[in-house]
């Protein structure tokens, strides 16, 4: 039996755990392919990676190697672990050295200052590039090569260092965050790095989707164009010197060539893929698990929300409690249900790229801690059900990451974990940490080293952990909760039984219909194909502050436009009419005094975190979200941090602060909230006979009130206290459609029946509209209400989930008709009987994707379409 077979085995066997398994896939280990090393290899580099024990390359490693040496953008799509990390540092770092061997070969010339290649490397985290870094100085401290320079910097670098990485680095690793926001502003600072620029590495280029992706894409637009300017202006240039190869790096996507294209600036043609894995690869047991149910456990005790976005029960462990967001939708107590969160990225760690905002609360119109009908039997939480079987990995031996959706949800399995094996045995409690966004850096490079080197037995992890990190020899991964995406779920499956070992992969489903469907059924997993890595570099909401920061670095010329694509032209003559920028002769011009930079947030993430401070010493914790502060470290909340519990005194949000005393107290908190949405204008409608399609503004604002305190761990209630923090407002743009009692009268619809079937109509066309409006299902937000309060009558909202908006909801509007189409055409079409991920079910709703009724939703859109114009 393989090495995953053995510790399901150790599962099954512990406390009657057999019924729990839904379904186990085998998948079957491979041979890997080596190839002999290139003949263009730097021999020190290849000594060096013969001496850290890559006897050969695979071959994979050697064909994408040879596309980017030879000068070939070159993107690599292969599996978690697979050595794409080889594919760019040996093309990169032998031209690196090829240079310096020139340089020394005859050190009195001037080109020798001037011609040194340099390589930047793009992580969308930087725990990742402080990884890659890492890895770098092992190599070239095997290869004696400590002739490159390499140097990370980022916004935690200081300012001194700063400077000797511009003057002297060869290898800089940053993020896009640091790309935007300093280098490419202060880029006269950074001209050395840039007029000899070889390379450029994106690493975990999936990352970089919809709206998210849009922004980087530009950024690395902006890149190219000062790169080419200073290669164009040195006074020395080697003849025929190539220019900037990129070199990216990706799990297993859709297109991969077409999505580097797009997020490079170039032609799918001039893009090498690499995609068939040569590596070697173990067999890896994959097992479908159901929690137990338990009768008599209320399902949504309190209207607690998590921060995916869901409206859930607290957590049987009491520290799975919720990072709230700004919600995106609300109501009155009428019969409705909210909609798909309004984050824009997909559940995912702070520390990534951005937390996501939750879903609304499950009405239109005010609405204070409402407690929505939940389902007959609950089951038994994803978080406390990982908990015990990480514990039971832990004790078989392995080593282990157990994925969670929240930074709660970590910090709760490592605690319960924690205390179970302290029952097993003293020390063993200290072989489990926690790990997630908000630490300080030096406490995850800590952590990240221990789970290497073996000191920790197991981390209980957020995403953060899922990009790229080298952690090998882990036995088991365990994911509490479907991860949203099947490139996610994929990634994290992949850090089990790395560099060929066999592996265990435990998918826990979470009390959400989506996730009991997966669990059950095995082809949603194993038989579809992984999605597409969409984003819209053209997006005009996106495009224009992009424009202004270009112009800002360096004048726009009109043989430059074309980088940015077809219709920048327009766009510029907006820009020149809004006053933004000036034309003139010679191009155009950004005049203001004020950074063009700041204009745009890559990331959407709100504001700068809060520090969460220890108020006897001064000692800073680590860092909240500031959209999700109020609902986490408002006055009198526990705070969570590895197992240790602290009580906050005040929060400071002018300042930034959270002022927290450690207390042993036997309670947790949970916030509540007030949440509303209004529409603020209306920009345009249509009717279709008795309906209306609208598209404006609309204010989606949140207000928390008070807070409960629940006795550990029965979660009994101790208190509810009461607190008066300020809103929070998301003002968008949204697009809706309305529904009169006629129409819902002509669908054959029962008042029991309207909520469900807006819910579904909603999940399905927030579904839908990337494919029109070539988004991410993460850049949408959407609510739907039987009455809504500026409408008065039944209302499907679907907004963009960023402030101001950002295209999305229009593209909607223009395309109603066609849309609202496709969307029935969807729910009709699909083969489930009740509903399903590929209908109307969503990974981010926020009502736990309760209640949905899919025939209901397609009477629903009939009855609307009979009145829609062909």
């Amino acid at each position: 039996m393989s090495t995953g077979e053995n510790l399901l085995g150790a599962l099954l066997d512990a406390r009657g755990r057999s019924a729990r398994l839904t379904h186990v896939e085998q998948l079957p280990g491979r041979e890997g392919e080596h190839d002999e090393w290139p003949d263009w290899a730097d021999p020190a580099l290849v000594a060096g990676y013969r001496d850290l024990g890559v006897s050969l390359p695979w071959r994979h490693q050697v064909e994408a190697a040879d596309a980017a040496w030879a000068g070939r953008h070159t993107v690599l799509a292969t599996s978690t672990g697979s050595g794409k990390s080889l594919a760019y540092w040996l093309p990169a770092l032998t031209a690196v050295r090829a240079d310096a061997v020139a340089g020394l070969l005859d050190p009195g010339r001037i080109e020798s200052t001037v011609r040194r290649g340099s390589v930047l490397y793009l992580s969308p985290t930087k725990a990742l590039a402080a990884d890659q870094r890492a890895s770098l100085e092992t190599l070239l401290t095997a290869a004696d090569a400590r002739d490159i320079r390499v140097a990370t910097c980022d916004g935690d670098t200081p300012f001194a260092e700063r400077r000797w990485v511009r003057d002297h680095a060869d290898v800089v690793l940053t993020n896009p965050d640091y790309l935007h926001f300093a280098l490419l502003p202060q880029h006269r600072r950074w001209a050395r790095l840039l007029a000899n620029l070889r390379y450029v590495v994106i690493d975990e280029c999936h990352a970089y989707r919809g709206l998210f992706g849009a922004h980087v894409a530009l950024v690395l637009r902006r890149l190219r164009r000062l790169a080419d300017h200073y290669a164009g202006s040195a006074r020395v240039r080697r003849t025929g010197a190539p220019g900037v190869t990129f070199v990216l790096a990706s799990a297993t996507t859709a297109d991969p060539a077409e999505s580097a294209a797009r997020l490079v600036g170039v032609a799918p043609e001039d893009v090498v893929a690499v995609t068939r894995d040569t590596s070697r690869a173990g067999r890896k047991t994959f097992a479908l698990w159901q929690p137990p149910a338990l009768p008599g456990f209320s399902p949504f005790a309190d209207g607690a929300s998590s921060d995916d976005g869901e409206l859930r029960p607290p957590e049987d462990d009491p520290w799975a409690l919720p990072d709230l967001g700004a919600r995106d939708a609300s109501g009155e107590p009428t019969p409705t249900v909210d909609d798909d969160a309004a984050s824009g990225a997909p559940p995912t760690d702070a520390a990534l790229i951005l937390e996501p905002e939750p879903g609304s609360s499950p009405a239109g119109g005010p609405d204070v801690g409402a407690e929505p009908d939940g389902l007959e039997h609950a089951r038994r939480t994803a978080t406390a059900e990982a908990a015990d079987l990480v514990t039971d990995l832990v004790v078989a031996g392995a080593r282990a990451l157990v994925f969670t959706r929240s930074r709660h949800g970590a910090e709760s399995v490592a605690d319960r974990a924690r205390e179970h094996l302290r029952e097993v045995g003293p020390r063993l409690g200290d072989q489990v940490a926690a790990y997630r966004g908000g630490y300080l850096p030096e406490e995850r490079r800590a952590l990240e080293k221990a789970i290497r080197d073996g000191t920790l037995r197991a981390l209980a992890t957020t995403n953060a952990l899922e990009l790229g990190m080298d952690i090998s020899g882990l036995d088991a991964v365990v994911i509490a909760g479907w991860p949203g995406t099947r490139v996610s779920l994929w990634q994290q499956a992949g850090r089990a039984g790395r560099r060929g070992a066999d592996g265990l992969v435990v998918l826990v489903a979470r009390e959400d219909p989506l996730d009991q469907y997966v669990v059950n059924h095995p082809e949603t997993v194993f038989d579809t194909p992984v999605e597409a890595t969409v984003f819209d570099p053209a997006n005009p909401y996106v495009l224009a502050p992009h424009l202004c920061a270009a112009a800002a670095e360096l004048p726009l010329r009109s043989a430059e436009l074309d980088t940015f694509g077809a219709h920048t032209r327009e766009l510029l003559d907006v820009l020149v009419a809004r006053g933004a920028l000036r034309q003139r002769p010679s191009g155009w011009y950004w005049t203001p005094e004020e950074s063009a930079a700041y204009l745009t947030d890559l990331r959407g993430t709100g504001g700068s975190p809060v520090q969460v401070v220890e108020a006897g010493t001064g000692r800073v914790l680590g860092t909240v979200d500031a959209a999700n502060a109020d609902q986490t470290v408002h006055p009198g909340a526990v705070y969570v941090h590895q197992g240790v519990r602290f009580v906050v005194d005040a929060l400071v949000a002018d300042d930034g602060v959270a002022l927290v005393t450690r207390e042993d107290v036997p309670y947790g908190t949970w916030a509540r909230w007030i949440t509303s949405t209004a529409v603020k204008g209306v920009d345009e409608s249509v009717a279709w006979g008795p309906l209306t399609l609208s598209l404006g503004t609309v204010e989606v604002s949140t207000q928390v009130v008070g807070y409960d305190k629940r006795r550990l761990p029965d979660l009994q209630l101790m208190a509810s206290e009461p607190l008066d923090m300020p809103p929070r407002t998301l003002t968008t743009k949204s697009v809706w459609w309305t529904a009169p009692p006629e129409v819902l009268a002509a669908a054959g619809l029962t008042a029991e029946q309207v909520p469900g079937a807006l819910h579904a109509a909603e999940h399905a066309s927030i579904g839908l509209l990337p494919l029109l409006a070539t988004c991410d299902r993460w850049d949408l937000g959407g609510v739907s209400t039987a009455v809504h309060a500026d409408t008065e009558q039944a209302t499907v909202f679907v907004h963009d989930a960023f402030p101001g908006g950002a295209g999305f909801s229009e593209r909607g509007f223009r395309l109603g008709a066609t849309w609202l189409r496709a969307t029935r055409d969807v729910i009709a079409g699909c083969a489930c009987h009740d509903g399903c991920p590929a209908c109307v079910q969503s990974p981010k709703c926020g009502n736990a994707n309760h209640p949905l009724e899919k025939a209901a939703a397609v009477r629903l859109l009939d009855a609307v379409l009979a009145h829609a114009p062909h």
